[in-house]
C-alpha cells in the first residue's frame, strides 16, 4: 500500500471511530457511502475497437447511462457487464471474436463509472440499470460478467425471462456480499455497533438481508448453462466463497479454476477468453 493511501486510510479510521462515538449509526452511514463510491481512474484514452462501436445512451433515476454496440443488428445478443471501479472499454479483448461468432454485443458503464452520470453504485441500482438495459436493447441470448458484474447479473436472472440454452459467463464474480462487507469492516477498523448499523443499512436500502445478496443463493432459480471462471489467488472475491458453490452441484454450471491470475488479469488472458468464446 502507496503511503498516501496508508495515510488516507488512518484518516478514515480516526474520523469513523470518532463518528461511532457520537453515533454508531452515522458511522455506519459514513461508512456505507464509502462502501457505495467507486474512485474513478483517469479516463483512458478509447482504443481502435472502442472507436468503432456505435454509442448508445438511455436516462435511468435521472441518470445518464452510457454504453457501446456492436455488429447491430444480428441474429443473437450478449451483453456484458463490467465490475466495481471497472467500465465496459476494459472488455474490447472480446469484441471481435463475439462478433466472428456472430454476436451483436451490449456493453453499459454502471452507474457511477466510465461515461455513466452518478457517484454511487448499489447493487439494486446495478440490477435496474441491467433490467432497463434489457427492456431497451433486449432480449440477450448470452450474458457475460466480471465481479460485482457476475452479482448483478446473476440477479437480474431471477426476473427476466431465460432458459437453459441462455448462455452466462461469470468472471470472479462478487459470490457472497456478506464477504465484500465483512472485508470493508475490517479494513475500516468497524466495530460490531457500527456493523449492525452498517448490515441495516443494507437491508433498508435493498429490502433483503445482506445474506440474500448472494450468488449462491440465486442460482438455486437460474436455469441457464453457466461458465463460471475463477482464480484460486483472488484477493477481491475469494475462491472459499466459490468453493461452497461447487460443493453444490449444480448440473448448469461448469467451472474453470486457474491458479495465479488473480481478480482482474484473469478476464485479460488468452486462455480465459479462448474458453469464453468457445463456450458461447
Amino acid at each position: 500500500m502507496k503511503l498516501s493511501h496508508k495515510i488516507a486510510l488512518a484518516y478514515l479510521r480516526t474520523r469513523l471511530r470518532l463518528i461511532a462515538l457520537i453515533s454508531p449509526q452515522k458511522a455506519a452511514q459514513k461508512a456505507f457511502a464509502l462502501f457505495c463510491t467507486p474512485q474513478r481512474g483517469k479516463q483512458q484514452k478509447p482504443s481502435a475497437i472502442i472507436k468503432k462501436a456505435e454509442l448508445v445512451s438511455f436516462r435511468m433515476n435521472n441518470l445518464s447511462i452510457h454504453g457501446y454496440r456492436w455488429n447491430h443488428p444480428s441474429s443473437k445478443k450478449i451483453l456484458i457487464a463490467h465490475g466495481f471501479e471497472s467500465a465496459a472499454r476494459n472488455f474490447d479483448g472480446f469484441v471481435s471474436p463475439l462478433t466472428d461468432k456472430g454476436y451483436e454485443i451490449i456493453a453499459f458503464d454502471a452507474p457511477a463509472h466510465g461515461k455513466s452520470d452518478g457517484k454511487e453504485i448499489t447493487l439494486p441500482m446495478y440490477v435496474q440499470t441491467l433490467k432497463d438495459i434489457v427492456s431497451k436493447y433486449g432480449p440477450f441470448d448470452a450474458y457475460m460478467a466480471h465481479s460485482l458484474g457476475g452479482l448483478a447479473i446473476a440477479h437480474l436472472l431471477e426476473s427476466v425471462p431465460h432458459s437453459e440454452k441462455t448462455r452466462v459467463v461469470l468472471i470472479a464474480p462478487a459470490t457472497e456480499t456478506t464477504t465484500a462487507i465483512d472485508a470493508f469492516c475490517r479494513l475500516l477498523l468497524l466495530n460490531a455497533k457500527v456493523k449492525q448499523a452498517f448490515d441495516k443499512l443494507v437491508m433498508d436500502k435493498s429490502g433483503v438481508s445482506p445474506e440474500y445478496l448472494s450468488i449462491r443463493r440465486a442460482m438455486r432459480n437460474i436455469s441457464a448453462d453457466v461458465l463460471w471462471m475463477h482464480d484460486k489467488q483472488d484477493d477481491v472475491t475469494p475462491f472459499h466463497d466459490v468453493e461452497k458453490v461447487k460443493n453444490d452441484n449444480h448440473h448448469h454450471i461448469k467451472f474453470i479454476i486457474s491458479d495465479g491470475l488473480g481478480h482482474r488479469k484473469i478476464y485479460r488472458d488468452r486462455h480465459t477468453i479462448n474458453h469464453i468464446i468457445q463456450f458461447l
